[in-house]
């Protein structure tokens, strides 16, 4: 019990500052749609749309470069120093080839969305919301590469101070563009967009200054060479990196699906399903935070040769992501009403959405408990097996019953809701079991 309590607290220390970063950079879309909200119920529609393609798209990208978790984690555990420095050079070399045919895919955002069935003037907008996005592309991939260089040796500061500052430039910048105001017309949507793409540039040259300023560096890098665009070693980046990539893009792109189907049902469904999404994705920081966490503890452990604390380490992270989430749920059923109010939209969406909050609160523990999950797994490099889960537990069970649910059932978005949790609490049982059976316990570290 001592060990498991001294865990927990190094669990704390370290998720903390990682699930407010994660927080942070969600925050940047929150103040849009809270911005856009204001201005009218089709520029609300058109960013949630907007932004359905855009991280749709980006999260292989971004599970491509965080193929450097399980390398970094194990690797600082070794007390590898020159590979943590030829890691940060390969994520970024990674990180710049992946914006390629990330930015290509943004450019086609409005003809996508029609092709799935949204309204032509909302992909209209939308594609003006991704295009004034481009520039920002490069740099989340990068920022991402640094991040995880950081964060899987346990230096989670500089991302938090970056991404604090960040959003208040963002509060400024979006307020700015979207209203107007010092010669500048009111832009709306566009706006929106442009603030962001913006702040993400900001982001990624101030998170390297800090690096270089304060020598986080030191001990843990090698001189440019030759070295960091082996074929082979960027290779397995990638090959790790594809399937966190797939894993969280299995989930990701279920919601966004599920999004699609609310936009189908009209434009008050899909304005209530924005609003709770974005709720839950806002309370889903924490648990994902603890999932980070626990990739940098179990990655570092295994690196240094310790694997039975390692699993005790994902035991302990697990019960503490189903325990945070317990009061997400309470919060979500308590401020059903007081919660949708906060995004400015009219009294038929507001109703909807604090109707339906009740039923996205039900899936909360199992949302916490897959997302510490797939952190574990990341931590020892194994992410073929979430990708797996996923996909089944959400192409072949979530999203079909979320269909009929709302559809031939007639329950509407509460139906596309039910849908989801279902397949939620099959994900996170299936790796709670995988876990058990063929966790960190077994795992070595190999260096490269």
């Amino acid at each position: 019990m001592r060990e498991a309590l001294v865990e927990l607290r190094r669990l704390v220390a370290l998720s903390v500052p990682l699930a407010v970063t994660q927080l942070g950079n969600m925050m940047l879309g929150v103040v849009d749609t809270l911005m856009l909200g204001r201005v009218s119920r089709e520029a609300l529609d058109a960013a949630a749309l907007g932004n359905l393609w855009l991280m749709g798209t980006l999260v292989l990208g971004t599970g491509v470069v965080l193929g450097l978790d399980p390398l970094v984690a194990q690797a600082h555990g070794a007390g590898d120093g020159r590979r943590l420095g030829l890691l940060l050079q390969r994520g970024v070399v990674v990180a710049l080839l992946v914006s390629v045919p990330v930015m290509l895919l943004w450019t086609v955002t409005g003809p996508v969305l029609e092709l799935l069935g949204q309204a032509p003037h909302l992909a209209a907008e939308a594609q003006t919301y991704a295009l004034v996005n481009l520039p920002g592309a490069s740099a989340i991939l990068v920022y991402a590469a640094m991040r995880a260089y950081l964060q899987g040796r346990g230096i989670a500061g500089p991302a938090l101070q970056v991404v604090l500052l960040a959003n208040v430039l963002n509060v400024v910048a979006d307020a700015w563009l979207i209203f107007g105001g010092l010669g500048v017309p009111a832009l709306g949507v566009a706006g929106a967009g442009l603030a962001t793409g913006i702040v993400r540039l900001f982001m990624v040259a101030a998170l390297a200054w800090v690096i270089v300023r304060r020598g986080l560096y030191v001990g843990a890098w090698t001189p440019w060479s030759r070295a960091a665009l082996d074929r082979g070693e960027l290779a397995a980046i990638a090959a790790i990196g594809l399937g966190i990539g797939l894993q969280i893009g299995f989930e990701v792109w279920a919601f966004q699906a599920a999004m699609l189907f609310a936009g189908w049902l009209g434009e008050v469904p899909l304005a209530a399903y924005s609003v709770v999404i974005n709720l839950a994705s806002v309370s889903f920081m924490v648990p994902l935070g603890i999932g980070m966490a626990a990739a940098v503890r179990v990655g570092n452990l295994i690196g240094a040769g310790r694997p039975r604390e390692a699993q005790r380490s994902a035991w302990v992270a697990l019960a503490l992501g189903a325990a945070v989430m317990c009061a997400s749920a309470l919060a979500f059923v308590v401020l059903r009403d007081a919660l949708p109010a906060m995004y400015g939209v009219d009294p038929e969406v507001q109703a909807l959405a604090a109707a339906t909050l009740p039923i996205a609160a039900a899936f909360q523990v199992f949302d916490g408990t897959q997302a510490v999950g797939c952190g574990i797994l990341r931590g020892m490099g194994r992410t073929g097996p979430a990708a797996w889960i996923n996909l089944v537990g959400y192409w072949a069970l979530a999203l079909p019953l979320a269909y009929w649910l709302a559809f031939p059932q007639g329950q509407g978005v509460h139906g596309l809701w039910w849908g989801l949790t279902a397949g939620l609490l099959v994900v996170a049982a299936a790796l709670v079991g995988w876990i058990a059976v063929r966790g960190p316990a077994g795992a070595v570290y190999r260096r490269g």
